[in-house]
């Protein structure tokens, strides 16, 4: 495998139903994608270039390929390292109210066990002293670094909502933008890929049962795990996103969402209202 054999990458944005869109792509014969999130450009570049090609299947190299690893959307210096391998490559970036992707952002880690209940230390652009959750949706400021390099013709544009709104019509834009001819959803990936919804395992006894995951890994699949797993398992509450916070995140992250509908062309209006229904 060379690095003119990858044909495109999914850049980003965490948080914004990217694993729908690979899960859909790997879905057609004609695509090869590996499962994990390499990160490579992004985090484990000391790991080698030859790593990274070797994370690709040699015999797959009759089809479309590419990878998913949304860390190279916000990470400095990202852009540049894959520009100098592939420059041919397409990108794809999905993008979700940064509001949202924040507090979802939040509510993953909350469900971890690596961030207190205390949101507004966390998401308060005023007073939160680990930035990260914030920074990663400044998205204009992101493609700033692929846009002088690829150029907006290489640089797919999708957004969250529509996902939900319109999914045919997501993945068409997709396989439009990799030169590949219309494909039916599949089935298994109509619903969200992850939902925070979802029953979870506590931290505390998740950590307790660290030991296990080796002997019960086989049997993930069956009646009797997911049994046990139900008995564990509970919906997880997380501390709410107050109306006051959500303006204040909203009035943040503005200049960004305005220099985010120069670029990808399309009215965010529907990210205002939704903070103008809250007031």
């Amino acid at each position: 495998m060379q690095f003119a054999d990858i044909d495109f990458l999914i850049i980003g944005s965490g948080k914004s139903a990217t694993t729908w869109l690979q899960i859909q792509l790997q879905s057609d014969p004609a695509v090869y994608m590996p499962d994990p999130e390499l990160h490579y450009f992004s985090r484990n570049l000391n790991l080698g270039d030859a790593w990274y090609l070797s994370q690709f299947n040699y015999q797959m190299r009759d089809r479309l390929i590419g990878e998913k690893s949304n860390s190279y959307l916000y990470t400095p210096g990202a852009a540049k390292l894959i520009h100098d391998r592939m420059p041919h490559v397409k990108l794809i970036v999905q993008l979700r109210n940064p509001v949202e992707r924040a507090y979802s952002h939040y509510c993953m880690l909350y469900r971890r066990g690596e961030v207190g209940p205390d949101i507004e230390s966390y998401l308060e652009p005023a007073v939160a002293g680990d930035q990260r959750l914030l920074i990663l949706g400044q998205f204009a400021t992101h493609l700033e670094a692929y846009l002088e390099l690829f150029g907006r013709d290489r640089l797919l544009v999708l957004f969250y909502e529509g996902v939900a709104a319109d999914p045919e019509n997501q993945i068409a834009q997709v396989r439009s933008h990799l030169g590949l001819p219309a494909w039916g959803l599949a089935p298994a990936a109509r619903a969200k890929a992850k939902d925070k919804t979802d029953p979870y395992i506590p931290p505390k006894i998740r950590k307790r049962l660290e030991w296990m995951k080796p002997i019960v890994r086989p049997c993930r699949r069956t009646a009797a795990f997911k049994a046990v797993h139900g008995l564990i398992a509970r919906e997880q509450q997380y501390p709410p996103l107050s109306d006051d916070l959500r303006r204040r995140l909203f009035d943040y992250y503005e200049p960004s969402i305005l220099a985010l509908e120069k670029i990808s062309g399309r009215s965010l209006e529907h990210w205002y209202l939704s903070v103008d229904a809250t007031s």
